[in-house]
């Protein structure tokens, strides 16, 4: 929603950003929002998210913060390659705390109530091939809206009742 992404900008601002100032041309917030909205929409490719990119309307660019071109009369895109980097160079993990404090800041406000979190354990496939070991997550989830609220490399698979306690700043 419109009113939505102010929050979930500020949200992103928290990441940090693992470039170099010098030559920057796209704000990281940008392209993580960007990239965020072309996955909402479907995208589920880095090709598809490009391609989205590149067909976003004009007011939804200028929602996002994305600047025009100081050059010629439309706005600068972050290209698919300058998007594809970006993401692998990001901390993953504050990412995760950013999206998952925007999704219970969204929560927080909608009616008061407290829900029922689930949590669960998986192990990433393919991912031992990049890093040389299985990764483990433990993930807690809101069954109600469907949405991941955080999640957690937990080093190795392990009965999940053993995991220490897994806090998000949103809880008191």
């Amino acid at each position: 929603m419109p009113e939505e992404i102010p929050g979930l900008l500020e949200r992103l601002a928290e990441v940090p950003d693992p470039r170099d100032p010098r030559g920057v041309r796209h704000a990281l917030v940008v392209v993580l929002a960007l990239t965020a909205c072309a996955v909402l929409a479907g995208a589920t490719s880095l090709p598809a998210v490009g391609e989205w990119i590149t067909d976003a309307p004009p007011s939804v660019l200028e929602r996002l913060g994305v600047r025009p071109d100081p050059l010629f009369p439309k706005r600068c895109l972050p290209a698919e390659a300058t998007v594809q980097r970006l993401l692998g160079r990001i901390d993953g993990d504050a990412l995760d705390q950013a999206v998952g404090r925007w999704l219970a800041d969204r929560r927080a406000g909608a009616d008061g109530q407290l829900h029922a979190v689930a949590v669960d354990g998986k192990t990433l496939r393919g991912a031992a091939r990049a890093t040389g070991r299985k990764i483990h997550l433990l993930a807690a989830c809101d069954h109600i809206n469907g949405l991941t609220l955080a999640q957690l490399d937990v080093g190795e698979k392990a009965n999940e009742s053993l995991y220490p306690a897994y806090r998000t700043s949103a809880q008191p």
